[in-house]
């Protein structure tokens, strides 16, 4: 299989000279132990995987290490917790750094454990899926923000995709960039292994049947405000069950939850978080948008533009090494506005798809599919004026128009493949 240059390569390496363990997170198939052994060949490498190997961790961690000293590579090392300690020791022992590079999927239990055991000592990434830009071999490297200057620098190398409809329908795992392994099939294989093999592992699933339902139930509702009570009811299950499913989503990296902004200034925003698929594909997938055709004039042709969107958004800033969980939010309230007309102030409800907040400014982002914008998409984005000690930066209209451009004092249109 072609290996696709990956952005977080520099940045893993420097990492491995930083600390003396460094583990990379990510859902499955995202290429994390590709990754690993593309930028460390010289590495001993151990996979969990292996159930002899993973007894061996989980029973005798010392003897395991003894088998296997560091520097070592160890794929899938959430499956063995009581490693953790072990590996701690061998940390505590040696002022070396790169002693392990780890890599597992994200799941709470694997945080928490590294959290509890390597804080201090170990550096965290966190790999997503193919970026556009990685995608289009494009090595620019910087986080998204809507300014002129991150313009300027963006456009030295940005490079328009042929067919952006076919990009997002075909998703970002790499088997299906760097392969001619046929769309479906792999769809059909992952959801049967992610069920069949996660979701066993992070709880005790009864009927697997109504897990698949409520996937595609989920996945239906990309893009929206999440609402735990109507996808209960579609798929026959208590609010709790559900609650603790998208958890399992979550935790495994399926979906993000993006949640509100709140600031004392803002009374009457809604506090309930909106949910993304992270795979464009797996949306497709499970809501049977079987070609790209079919998808860029369908009814979810908006929402899963969106997700894209986000999905591209968060992986510029999990690239740069940047946890984005303090970076971006939304904002959807009833807010007062002046009619263009009269001038009279009415209540209606305004949102803001996404809000990016670095060094005390706000930056409000809309998203549109539409290659034709207007200042009036933004309308919604002068409510941050209200909030206090912050300050509102540029605004931008993300969307598909051929070239960046001002629509506004304060706001940019800018195309897709410019994120």
């Amino acid at each position: 299989m072609e290996y696709i240059r990956r952005t977080l390569e520099e940045r893993l390496k420097r990492y491995a000279q930083t600390y003396k363990a460094v583990l990379v997170t990510g859902p499955r198939q995202v290429g994390k132990s590709t990754l690993l052994k593309k930028v460390f060949p010289e590495r001993a490498y151990v996979s969990l995987d292996d159930p002899f190997l993973e007894e061996q961790a989980k029973e005798s961690g010392d003897l395991f290490l003894m088998l296997n000293p560091p520097p070592v590579t160890i794929d899938e090392v959430q499956r063995a917790e009581a490693l953790f300690r072990y590996i701690k020791l061998h940390c505590d022992e040696s002022e070396e750094t790169g002693l392990f590079c780890l890599s597992g999927s994200r799941q709470f239990h694997l945080m928490h454990n590294v959290s509890e055991t390597l804080s201090g000592r170990i550096g965290i990434l966190e790999l997503a899926g193919l970026s556009l830009r990685e995608i289009m071999g494009d090595p620019f490297a910087e986080h998204f923000l809507p300014t002129t200057e991150y313009l300027l620098r963006r456009q030295k190398t940005v490079k328009k995709p042929e067919h952006l409809w076919a990009v997002i329908h075909r998703g970002s795992y790499p088997e299906l960039s760097a392969t001619q392994r046929e769309w479906a099939a792999f769809y059909a294989d992952y959801v049967k292994t992610y069920i069949e093999r996660d979701v066993r592992q992070l709880t005790a699933v009864q009927d697997l049947d109504i897990f698949r339902r409520f996937m595609i139930a989920a996945a239906a509702r990309t893009g929206e405000v999440l609402n735990y009570s109507h996808i209960a009811e579609e798929v026959g299950k208590d609010v709790s069950t559900v609650k603790k499913w998208f958890s399992i989503l979550e935790a495994s990296g399926i979906i993000y939850l993006l949640e509100p902004y709140t600031a004392n200034a803002l009374k009457k925003a809604i506090r309930t978080p909106k949910l993304y698929f992270r795979d464009t594909g797996l949306v497709c997938y499970l809501t049977r948008w079987l070609t790209p055709e079919t998808l860029a004039y369908g009814a979810m042709s908006g929402h899963i533009f969106e997700t894209f969107v986000i999905s591209e958004i968060l992986k510029s800033f999990s690239d740069e090494g940047v946890d984005y969980r303090y970076c971006v939010s939304y904002y959807r309230g009833r807010d007062k506005k002046k009619s263009g007309k009269d001038g009279i102030l009415t209540e209606t409800e305004s949102e803001i798809d996404i809000i990016i907040e670095e060094n005390g400014i706000l930056y409000p982002v809309e998203i549109k599919k539409s290659s034709k914008v207007t200042a009036d998409m933004a309308s919604a984005f002068p409510v941050l004026d209200k909030v206090e000690d912050k300050k509102r930066g540029m605004g931008a209209v993300v969307c598909m128009c051929p070239q960046p451009g001002r629509l506004g004092e304060n706001l940019l249109e800018i195309p897709v493949w410019y994120l």
